[in-house]
């Protein structure tokens, strides 16, 4: 299952994780994904939205 979000793309980013020592290590900010039941094109499907497109409005949720 891919982290990333169907209606505004987001998706992992990469980096440093840099210690006091300034040592570096990679690691990955993962974006805060929901399975939602929503409407699309007038039919019912399960997205995997993020929360700021939800907080947004840009996702009407089916009852």
């Amino acid at each position: 299952m891919a982290k990333r979000c169907e209606i505004c793309g987001k998706d992992p980013k990469t980096g440093n994780q840099v210690s006091h020592s300034h040592i570096l290590t990679k690691r990955r900010w993962m974006p805060n994904i929901q399975r939602v039941r929503a409407e699309v094109n007038g039919s019912v499907k399960r997205i995997q939205v993020c929360t700021r497109c939800l907080k947004a409005g840009k996702v009407k949720r089916a009852i």
